[in-house]
């Protein structure tokens, strides 16, 4: 969409990092509108431009959670109303999977809006990843085209193996998982050898390495972290912010810090957003 690729002019560039612009794939709009001024403030005021960022209405004090299809299709579309009256955004959708035919008819319905993302949260919205109503949701979405969006902070243990094993049942759907895994990002590194196995893995799992980047730079697990992102495959690695709990300048300042070549950061910044997304 022509749109997404008009630059979101904030200011001019007068830091190092400022340089270059970045697709920042997880931003929340906690209050709307208000939301959106104040992560145009902080990149301001940091110098920094980005060109696309992807911004979602749940999280912090707006829970999308199961019994109430209608209230979160009108906070969809508020979202995509928003979208369209900023250059630059990138509307992420959600559902909830227990909400079952209704949630898969939301699904179809904002993808013929033309969202190409979809956000669900296991545990803000108190789902089972293993349960089979998430399967038949992130399989339909990935026949309607979505890129499915969920939480890898690993926040309980078994998150990762949750997540992977439900790649390898909806091998069609491309999912991207937030913050890589937070401190168990060791786990994904086992996707070098997924990839060596016959009909196994469909290559279809994405990162974000928001939160995590910043408690990696400057630390004893830097160089492991780094390993990791080759591991899953630089092309696979998206820069994220998580705003407003962390801010993309914050964020990017950790980035800069890590061990990658110029090349390797120029595709995570934003080149693996573009072909993931098709802005090209």
């Amino acid at each position: 969409m022509r749109p997404l690729l008009v630059a979101l002019a904030l200011a001019m560039p007068t830091t190092a990092f400022g340089q270059d612009r970045v697709i920042d794939t997880h931003v929340h709009l906690w209050n709307g509108e208000a939301s959106i001024r104040e992560y145009e403030a902080q990149l301001k005021a940091a110098g920094q431009s980005v060109s696309a960022f992807g911004a979602m209405w749940f999280g912090g004090p707006n829970q999308a959670l199961a019994g109430n299809p209608d209230d979160i299709r009108a906070r969809n579309d508020a979202l995509i109303a928003l979208a369209a009256q900023h250059k630059g955004m990138i509307a992420i959708a959600t559902v909830h999977p227990y909400d079952g035919d209704a949630a898969l008819a939301e699904v179809d319905r904002v993808a013929a809006r033309g969202v190409k993302l979809l956000k669900i949260h296991p545990h803000t919205q108190q789902f089972d990843v293993a349960d089979p109503r998430v399967l038949a949701l992130v399989k339909r979405a990935g026949e309607a085209g979505l890129i499915v969006v969920m939480d890898n902070a690993n926040i309980l243990p078994g998150d990762s193996e949750n997540l992977f094993n439900l790649a390898l049942k909806a091998p069609k759907t491309r999912f991207i998982f937030a913050h890589m895994g937070g401190l168990n990002f060791r786990f994904w590194n086992m996707l070098a050898l997924a990839r060596t196995a016959e009909n196994l893995f469909a290559d279809n799992i994405y990162f974000d390495i928001s939160a995590g980047v910043i408690l990696a730079a400057d630390s004893p697990i830097e160089a492991e972290f780094v390993w990791t992102i080759r591991n899953v495959g630089v092309d696979h690695v998206l820069l994220a912010s998580d705003f407003p709990q962390i801010s993309l300048p914050k964020t990017i300042e950790a980035f800069e810090k890590l061990d990658l070549t110029a090349e390797e950061k120029a595709k995570i910044r934003a080149g693996n957003a573009r072909k993931l997304l098709g802005l090209d």
